[in-house]
């Protein structure tokens, strides 16, 4: 039985990636900014309402905010939605979209930063969220000539990850998957000078429990723990979609400075929490964020997975 039950699962799963396949080829085929714009029509209006997505972000917005009008989170839960389907197809467009963003302005004092810990031989962890999208800094980074790796969790669906792996391997620097392997040679590119990037705004079961837009959520403290354990930089940040739609604005703020895991991990909240306020609609909402104990688990519905990213 076993085993019968795992090979449906990998037909299933085959059958499910020559789906997304031929999607991702048909949308590729089509010009730069119509293809972006239409994979964030299909999901907002077709994949979005079938998976469930729009209804767990209305739960997370629920919860956050009690007051917030029912129309309003309907609204925010499709820009989120808008935002998911422009970020996937965008991050396969790896060629034009590095073109597109490789001469992007950066604001902020984090470039500096980053500029004399590389030329220093310092380790940087590069720290952000399910926001926007956060290939566009690594793009333009990657235009002034860094090599910014990644740790990466891999989909569930091994024949999806195997291209989905190739497209962040694009943008340039090493990505390293989840696990001993993974994590040893991530440690070995932090230890010997180079830049990586984390996210850190998943639920992690054994995160320590600390506030997140006024609520309680579990975090993992490890991107805190490694740069005071590799004397890295810690610095927040953040590829901001514009109202365009495909253009961003990117930032780099200020290193964190180093003092101990959990209140370096609060400041890197407090800074993730203010993007989200001024622009709800380009966090990932759809996340399981709050499963915290006291709270009343949200309904679980089967739904595919839009791919994996770098790892908390």
């Amino acid at each position: 039985m076993a085993g019968r039950n795992r090979q449906s699962a990998t037909a299933a799963d085959w059958l499910t990636d020559r789906v997304l396949r031929l999607l991702i080829g048909a949308l590729l085929a089509l010009p730069y900014e119509r293809r972006v714009r239409l994979g964030g029509w299909m999901m907002r209006n077709v994949l979005a309402p079938i998976a469930g997505y729009n209804r767990r972000s209305m739960a997370n917005l629920a919860h956050v905010f009690p007051r917030m009008p029912e129309p309003e989170r309907r609204r925010i839960a499709r820009q989120v939605a808008d935002n998911m389907g422009r970020t996937f197809i965008e991050n396969y467009s790896a060629r034009e979209f590095l073109a597109r963003h490789r001469d992007a302005p950066i604001l902020g004092p984090g470039l500096r930063a980053l500029e004399e810990a590389r030329d220093r031989g310092r380790p940087v962890i590069l720290v952000t969220g399910h926001f926007g999208n956060y290939e566009a800094p690594r793009a333009a980074l990657v235009g002034r000539g860094f090599e910014v790796g990644g740790l990466y969790r891999p989909a569930r669906n091994r024949f999806f990850d195997e291209h989905y792996k190739r497209t962040m391997m694009a943008y340039g620097g090493p990505i390293f998957a989840q696990g001993r392997r993974g994590t040893s040679g991530f440690v070995r590119h932090l230890r010997a000078g180079g830049q990586l990037v984390l996210l850190f705004d998943q639920h992690v079961a054994r995160g320590a429990v600390l506030p997140f837009l006024g609520q309680p959520a579990r975090t993992a403290l490890s991107a805190a723990e490694l740069a005071l354990r590799y004397d890295a930089l810690l610095i927040p940040f953040y590829g901001t979609r514009n109202p365009d739609g495909l253009s961003f604005t990117i930032e780099m703020e200020a290193p964190v400075p180093h003092s101990d895991p959990e209140t370096m991990t609060r400041a890197l909240n407090a800074s993730l929490e203010a993007r989200v306020r001024r622009h709800p609609g380009q966090w990932l909402w759809v996340h399981r964020r709050w499963k915290v104990e006291g709270r009343k688990p949200q309904r679980k519905r089967a739904a595919p997975s839009t791919g994996p990213g770098p790892a908390s």
